[in-house]
């Protein structure tokens, strides 16, 4: 399997599997996709952070906020491996409750990915709503 179909099968169960607990409020998963190295940074469309702690704190801010997750679906546009970076591009398509109201929503979002020595993880992420 080439570097491209093992990191589109990393992006597609565990990032997807992460992405579906924090909107069900549980952002565990979502961490452990994150390098634990910096640096680490967030442009969301709710919350920003700069460096670990910052990104700690505004998952665990946000996965408070989020339950009841009833569809997760991440429509990849566009990604690429060079190396130990990747990149991805796509639409979360969301359905979970905010502070206990139910809402559905699209975000934009693109992502770069490190490999590191056990595996992809998240890097940084520019997400905002799609219009």
């Amino acid at each position: 399997m080439s570097d491209r179909e093992q990191f589109l099968v990393w992006v597609q169960s565990e990032f997807v599997r992460a992405e579906r607990a924090m909107y069900d409020g549980d952002d565990g998963p979502r961490r452990a996709v994150w390098s634990e190295h910096e640096p680490v940074s967030v442009l969301g469309a709710w919350r920003n952070a700069t460096d670990r702690a910052e990104l700690v704190e505004a998952f665990e801010v946000l996965s408070a906020s989020f339950s009841h997750c009833t569809d997760y679906a991440f429509d990849l546009i566009s990604f690429d491996v060079i190396g130990d970076l990747a990149y991805t591009v796509g639409y979360e398509r969301v359905s979970t409750s905010i502070n206990g109201e139910a809402r559905t929503f699209t975000l934009r979002a693109t992502q770069v990915y490190r490999r590191e020595s056990d595996g992809w993880h998240v890097v940084h992420r520019h997400a905002d709503h799609a219009g």
